[in-house]
């Protein structure tokens, strides 16, 4: 039990690392061909801390642990929004200026109708992966074009955030490849160590996957928007969150399911994938009503995720 519980700390620490190094990498070596840091930060960093969901889905998904790759999503998405933002709105109230986040939160809401209708038959298919994998090439085109019109000020923000570009790209791409090693051996721990330990304490393979690795490899998420909270970059902090969920449903998912089609767990649809939806639906009236998120509504966030998680391991 020991080793497992090694183990599995070894993972996270390797999909934290990771992630940390293939975004790193990857925006630099984006900024050294003169693309913009705001591109780039609702592209590769959004998409780029959502990579040890990928990771770890299509390593559950190749093992036919179909409850562990959709729970990792579903428990990510909810602790992106329960946990993260409602720790990030602890730290900062967060003011929303960027337009295009305002936009972002009915996609969001709208690809998880999507979702649990896709998954209504109990399977995730090929042919439905494919279709959220459509969807991502779209909506990343989207971002690209709106995030050309953005304002000067969303501009500054991101470029403060990012690092300076590095056109030493040989140092980058072995950023990217070092990121990518870890992040795989990080998944391949991770999934073990968690089946094992399920096994071990009595709870099912959806709830370990709703929990313990949704919130492990939602680290990178929660790095990045605690960070940008601490130094009064509110929207980079919550368009990390909503790019990352809208991300883990149509190119974890569908590349997943793709790679090996996925079965749904009947409690899925009846209670995990719905409160995926509260906590998006949610969210909009929570931060359109004064564009901002306080920490009042940060605490009630925290609250609705704990109660959930006390609810998963009751």
């Amino acid at each position: 039990m020991l080793l497992q519980i090694v183990l599995l700390f070894a993972g996270l620490a390797g999909l934290y690392y990771g992630a940390e190094w293939l975004v790193g990498g990857a925006s630099r070596f984006a900024r050294s061909f003169h693309i913009k840091p705001v591109v780039i930060g609702l592209t590769i960093v959004a998409f780029g801390t959502s990579a040890p969901e990928l990771v770890t889905s299509i390593t559950a998904g190749i093992k036919h642990l179909s409850d562990i790759a959709m729970g990792n999503v579903i428990g990510s998405n909810i602790a992106n929004i329960g946990l993260i933002l409602g720790l990030s709105a602890l730290v900062r109230p967060l003011t929303i200026d960027m337009k295009l986040l305002y936009r972002e939160m009915p996609i969001m809401v709208g690809i998880s109708f999507l979702l649990y209708f896709m998954g209504w038959d109990g399977t995730l298919s090929r042919t439905e992966g494919g279709i959220l994998c459509g969807g991502i090439v779209m909506y990343t085109f989207y971002v690209y074009r709106v995030a050309l019109k953005e304002t000067n000020a969303i501009v500054h923000e991101y470029e403060e955030f990012l690092e300076p570009k590095n056109t030493n790209n040989k140092n980058n791409i072995f950023l990217i490849l070092i990121g990518l090693g870890a992040l795989l051996g990080g998944a391949h721990f991770l999934v073990h160590a968690a089946i094992y330990i399920a096994k071990v304490i009595g709870i099912s393979e959806l709830v370990i996957g709703l929990t313990v690795i949704a919130v492990g490899t939602s680290l990178p998420e929660l790095a990045t928007s605690m960070v940008a909270a601490i130094r009064k970059e509110s929207d980079i902090s919550v368009g990390n969150v909503l790019g990352s969920n809208i991300f883990n449903i149509l190119a974890v998912l569908g590349i997943s399911s793709i790679i090996q089609p996925l079965s749904i767990n009947t409690t899925s649809l009846v209670v995990d994938m719905p409160v995926m939806l509260f906590f998006s639906i949610f969210l909009i009236p929570l931060i359109t009503w004064k564009f901002v998120l306080t920490r009042e509504q940060g605490v009630f966030l925290l609250m609705g995720y704990g109660i959930y998680v006390l609810w998963l391991l009751k």
